[in-house]
């Protein structure tokens, strides 16, 4: 029995030897790679990039809501926007750049709520009591 384990004890040192010894740790090379033009782009001014910033500010669901609620058709929004002067389409698009990219925070209660129920969920199978005074 014990010249079993160490003939299972030299085994197992010449295998993990030659494991590490077929692992080899080669050095990375990094760089940059060139830029390249992903396409065309639209946007060739100024007021191009104005357009652009107040046509997503548009798109906008809160932004959407509203102009419907006062009976303004998304066609005419554009239209408008189209006629504008080169100053009035750059305040617009400064003030849209201020409207939150993302929902409503819908997402965030969500997120909190599951965080809650699992938290009360592992106290309850672990059998704890939480006591607040």
């Amino acid at each position: 029995m014990v010249r079993l384990s160490h003939f299972l004890r030299a085994c197992t040192v010449a295998l993990v030897i030659a494991a590490l010894g077929l692992v080899t740790v080669s050095p990375s090379i990094a760089g940059l790679s060139p830029s390249q033009p992903s396409g065309t782009t639209a946007i060739t001014s100024a007021r191009d990039a104005d357009m652009v910033v107040a046509m997503r500010g548009l798109e906008h669901r809160v932004v959407a809501q509203k102009l419907r609620d006062y009976g303004v058709t998304p066609e005419a929004a554009q239209a408008r926007l189209a006629d504008m002067s080169d100053r009035d389409l750059h305040t617009l698009a400064s003030a849209t750049r201020g409207l939150p990219s993302g929902g409503d925070g819908t997402g965030a209660i969500i997120g909190v709520l599951l965080v809650v129920v699992l938290v009360i969920v592992i106290i309850k199978l672990t059998n704890h009591d939480v006591i607040i005074r």
